[in-house]
């Protein structure tokens, strides 16, 4: 096509070529991108700051770390001016990994030496560059440099430090960041109402699980309270989190409630959460029977089964225990025919349970009827084919 507008003396423009170079990074060919950038003055147009930048940008989103640092040094030979948002560029691709991340720190500290300003991007890519390194103390000292230059940060930056806070366990640096973050939201809903900084899922998940990972459920409640409040929706790992933290404490109620809001909430379970699903459904509901809840109990193990979730064998165990513990063996009976129609094998305490119980209950004739199934079934299991 440019050969073709070249033969018939149309005038290509700067534009033409920048679309050019966008098409091609749309199929992640940055070399052809230098490849037309190359032939420009071919085509007698000259190249300015802006096409540098694209190129620039382009080369850089590709991840081609040593093909970007040639083009900047041949930016600089050829005396195009390193605007900050060139700089940014740069500063953004060294920060995608720790190795080279102290060569940002060095180019940002150099910014101001050669007359840029950094701005709240260049921060906020330092930040989240220093946090995603492990390195939050140094992300907070530069937060402090950030507001103290005047540069407002983005909630992405707030809740990158929060998150890097609660992975060093450093909860009351988190809650701190959290309140300063929505004082500032009230100093922006004054002057631009449309555009306030509030915390966002992110934000409110990272503090949930550091504050269940410090034990301290309380505060992990309160949030997640806080996080349905502004409308955020929890998923299903941050009920787990809760749930599992309620039944360390053996609070296996409340975690029945957190579990019943879940399901009434449209949770399901998928590939992914399967898992998660059936360990915090069993948990709870043998925790219930531990603590003398079997209607509780049981009311759960009935939705765990309409809603085809597994049931454990140790789940099965604790209830039919606890069912015999209160007499009531028919129920006790029923569950023990599911257990076995799911295919698990009740274990000898588990039938001595049943057994006593019938005993207790002087129900002799039922229980020498289970009692020669058993021998029957064991009977067919070991015979010889």
């Amino acid at each position: 096509m440019l050969v073709r507008m070249k033969q018939e003396k149309c005038g290509i423009s700067e534009d033409i070529f920048l679309s050019i170079y966008r098409a091609y990074a749309r199929v992640h060919k940055p070399l052809e991108v230098l490849r037309v950038f190359g032939k420009m003055k071919e085509y007698e147009c000259e190249p300015t700051a802006k096409s540098y930048v694209t190129v620039f940008s382009i080369i850089v989103d590709e991840s081609q770390l040593k093909m970007a640092f040639k083009f900047y040094r041949y930016m600089r030979d050829k005396g195009i001016p390193a605007s900050v948002a060139s700089l940014n560029v740069l500063i953004k691709a060294l920060c995608k990994s720790s190795g080279t991340l102290d060569s940002a720190f060095r180019i940002f500290h150099e910014m101001p030496k050669r007359g840029y300003t950094p701005d709240s991007y260049t921060y906020g890519t330092m930040i989240n560059g220093l946090c995603r390194a492990g390195r939050t103390l140094e992300a907070k000292e530069l937060l402090i440099d950030m507001e103290a230059n005047g540069c407002s940060p983005s909630i992405i930056t707030y809740s990158c430090l929060i998150h890097g806070f609660c992975q060093l366990n450093k909860l009351e640096d988190a809650m701190e960041l959290l309140k300063d973050m929505k004082s500032k939201a009230m100093e922006l809903l004054e002057r631009m109402i449309r555009k306030r900084l509030v915390p966002n899922s992110i934000t409110y998940s990272s503090l949930i699980y550091g504050f269940c990972k410090e034990g301290r459920l309380h505060e992990a409640i309160q949030i997640f309270d806080r996080m349905k409040l502004q409308d955020f929706k929890p998923d299903a790992g941050l009920y787990s989190k809760i749930i599992n933290g309620l039944c360390e404490i053996s609070k296996f109620q409340e975690a029945a409630n957190f579990l019943d809001e879940m399901v009434l909430s449209g949770i399901t379970p998928n590939r992914v959460t399967w898992g998660l699903h059936v360990r915090i459904h069993n948990r709870v509901i043998q925790g219930l029977c531990s603590e003398g809840h079997p209607n509780q109990a049981f009311q759960l193990y009935l939705g765990l089964r309409t809603r085809g979730i597994s049931v454990e064998t140790n789940t099965f165990g604790s209830l039919i225990h606890c069912f015999c513990k209160r007499g009531d063996l028919h129920k006790a009976g029923r569950i023990m025919d599911e257990m076995v129609i799911d295919g698990c094998i009740p274990d000898v305490e588990t039938w001595n349970v049943m057994l006593d119980g019938f005993w207790d209950r002087k129900k002799v004739r039922e229980a020498a009827g289970l009692m020669l199934a058993k021998l029957m079934d064991e009977f067919q299991n070991t015979a010889p084919i």
